[in-house]
């Protein structure tokens, strides 16, 4: 600590002869609070091994003012990486604040070094500790990366009400990636998810106005897939990520959601039935149509079903599982993450390491009441890290009025209540007007505030609570109006402006423009109940929680 006052003393007095005045103190941050209560005490100093001088020449320098020491635990110590034994995450993440690198490493190889060793963090194995403000950048990245994954979801569905394929994805699933122009993603979409449409959200679903549509009662609602061998050695692990399609071009599927929370195991296997969820949400996950070729299965029975056979398929890897979605898609993000989590991996994966569950979501409502947060958070362990803007309404819905944030009095005797909400896991909360290209007035269209590429803009300026917005991964600010008008008119990039070439029409042989074809059968219609992995499921004896619900 004296070498470190001597240094700091001779650049002080340099600025002195050359008549430029330094009036504050000099911070000196060091890990051991004995030796800064020593330098500040001198009743301390006898009865220790240090050097006397050093003791009065260090506490001088406070005295005078030239130095003033601050602890700073080892977390945030960069120098420990020099002087002490520490453990591989801790290392890891001081150097990478360094900037240090390994130059005779090639790049490629360097970044699976990076991310590879320190993915359990970036999962949340340590509920995301020290990782946030300041954001650390490999998180920053990943959660990037998993927020384009939902992001597909919307630049590759089928919005067009001329089209019969209206509600369906306009690409197939070997060539989602490629033709989003995201082929370096390094996944591979194993899996398509749909929903029936019979439930009450109507202003969620998109329908063709074509007599010829390619389905009334179903609707594509996302997709799983699973890293490739290259991407997984990365990644240091095979990754399945389930991506949830939310809304993107309006909000009137709020006027949907009602105030109303029903006993989660009357849908799925819970043993407190007093963990209870928004209805709309529960019905849209696990509700089926059997008329419907493409909805035999639900939702909920086409997930469990594909990740048992994932699993089987990679018994031999270690496997992870990442959900993510944005808006409503959030909000079934949270239910598939915590039905595979309660009811399904105990049986999928039961002779097999566990299986870590880990849930990104953006812009997404609240789901359900503190119980269910509870039983999330505290007894099953799931890790959730939610990224939200300040400004956007959606994360304040439902339970406005009573909620995580109410007094604690008051949630005591209002958490029974049928309209009582709270959020689950960790809020990355990010605030836009912080944005210098950004638009700061939301009110003539809340949509903007809600944007999905916007809370990724966010998120690649962010660099903490109390730090400058500045853009860290390069991520082109166009893509914000992408689908919206959210961008300072000064950067004349026009708002909405992602659109298929000629809207979808092509010309035919003969000439005219007409609506290409798509094997939709192929793509959709595939699983039905007596499928070998749903028949494994026992899905069936999920009536007897459903008795228990009603019961109670």
């Amino acid at each position: 600590m004296a070498k470190t006052v001597c240094e700091i003393v001779w650049p002080i007095s340099l600025l002195n002869d050359l008549q430029v005045s330094h009036s504050q103190a000099a911070a000196l941050y060091f890990d051991n609070k004995a030796i800064i209560h020593i330098a500040n005490n001198p009743e301390f100093h006898e009865r220790t091994k240090y050097i006397e001088i050093d003791c009065y020449f260090i506490r001088d320098k406070i005295q005078a003012g030239v130095v003033k020491p601050f602890h700073v635990s080892s977390h945030h110590q960069l120098a420990d990486c020099f002087t002490k034994l520490l453990g591989f995450p801790l290392f890891s993440s001081l150097v990478s604040k360094l900037g240090i690198i390994d130059i005779h490493a090639p790049a490629r190889k360097r970044a699976e070094y990076q991310i590879a060793d320190f993915w359990r963090e970036i999962h949340g194995q340590n509920d995301w500790v020290d990782l946030l403000d300041p954001i650390d950048r490999r998180l920053r990245s990943e959660l990037i990366r998993y927020g384009e994954m939902a992001q597909a979801c919307y630049d590759a569905f089928d919005y067009n009400p001329f089209s019969k394929y209206c509600g369906t994805s306009k690409y197939t699933p070997s060539e989602f990636f490629d033709s989003l122009g995201m082929s370096q993603i390094g996944y591979d979409v194993s899996r398509y998810l749909l929903a029936t449409s019979n439930i009450n959200l109507p202003n969620f679903f998109r329908n063709s106005a074509s007599p010829k549509v390619w389905s009334k009662h179903a609707n594509w609602m996302g997709y799983i897939a699973v890293s490739n061998d290259e991407t997984s050695r990365r990644l240091g692990r095979r990754d399945i990520t389930i991506a949830w399609r939310g809304t993107v071009t309006r909000l009137e599927w709020m006027e949907d959601i009602k105030d109303f929370l029903v006993p989660i195991s009357s849908k799925i296997p819970c043993p407190d039935t007093t963990a209870k969820v928004q209805t709309g949400f529960l019905d849209l996950y696990t509700e089926k149509d059997e008329d419907c070729k493409y909805c035999r299965l639900s939702a909920r029975e086409q997930i469990l079903s594909e990740v048992k056979r994932l699993l089987d398929k990679y018994a031999d890897e270690e496997v992870s599982i990442t959900i993510t979605g944005h808006s409503l898609g959030a909000a079934l993000a949270f239910l598939s993450a915590y039905d595979i989590v309660e009811t399904s991996l105990k049986d999928l994966a039961a002779d097999r390491p566990v299986v870590p569950v880990c849930v990104f979501t953006f812009a997404g409502p609240r789901v359900g009441n503190v119980v269910f947060r509870e039983r999330l958070e505290s007894t099953l362990g799931l890790k959730v890290l939610r990224v939200v803007n300040v400004h956007d309404v959606v994360p304040k819905v439902p339970g406005l009025f009573f909620n995580e944030r109410s007094p604690p009095v008051m949630m005591k005797f209002a958490k029974w209540l049928p309209w009582s909400y709270s959020h689950v896991g960790v809020e990355l909360a990010l605030d836009h007007w912080n944005s210098p290209f950004l638009k700061r007035a939301v009110h003539d269209d809340p949509v903007r505030a809600h944007n999905l590429e916007a809370h990724l803009h966010l998120l690649d300026g962010y660099h903490g609570k109390d730090h400058k917005f500045e853009l860290a991964c390069g991520r082109d600010i166009a893509l914000v109006n992408k689908a919206s008008d959210f961008l300072e008119d000064e950067y004349l990039v026009p708002p909405h402006w992602r659109q298929d070439e000629n809207k979808g029409m092509v010309r035919n042989k003969d000439g005219h423009w007409v609506q290409p074809e798509r094997r939709v059968h192929d793509h959709y219609c595939h699983g039905t109940p007596d499928d070998d992995h749903v028949k494994c499921l026992d899905l069936a004896s999920d009536d007897q929680y459903g008795d228990a619900a009603a019961a109670a």
